[in-house]
């Protein structure tokens, strides 16, 4: 069997770190720093429900001080961000990435969220095959 036809699962990125909406916007950005990450996963208690991308704390960051400590992950994540089933076959979700030109899609089997697929995961995956 084809490495791509693999479930997305086996390189997805297990339990990545994660916010809360009430999270403010620098705490975001050390998390991010902290970690080496790109993308973080928004929960409001257990439930998934956003994406704060680096890209969206670019925005912030032309924002006054006093202006930038009232903003949090809630005011701007990706709400319903892409999210595919941990079985999905790793070239369909490679694909749906590309066409909706998305860095990550978020990863759950039924309701529960098992982690994230990035580019990263994606170049490791192509990697992996070639050197097969």
């Amino acid at each position: 069997m084809s490495k791509f036809k693999v479930p997305v699962e086996e390189f997805t990125t297990p339990n990545p770190i994660t916010a809360t909406t009430h999270s403010h916007v620098e705490e975001l950005a050390r998390v991010m720093k902290d970690h080496g990450i790109r993308h973080l996963p928004i929960l409001d208690g257990t439930k998934l429900v956003g994406i704060v991308s680096e890209r969206d704390l670019k925005v912030v960051a032309g924002l006054k001080a006093l202006e930038r400590v009232q903003v949090t992950a809630a005011d701007i994540m990706s709400p319903d961000p892409v999210t595919v089933d941990a079985a999905t076959p790793l070239d369909a979700v490679a694909f749906e990435m590309a066409e909706k030109k998305i860095g990550s899609v978020l990863v759950s089997d039924g309701d529960d969220f098992l982690g994230i697929f990035t580019v990263t995961d994606a170049l490791n995956a192509l990697i992996e095959t070639v050197r097969e």
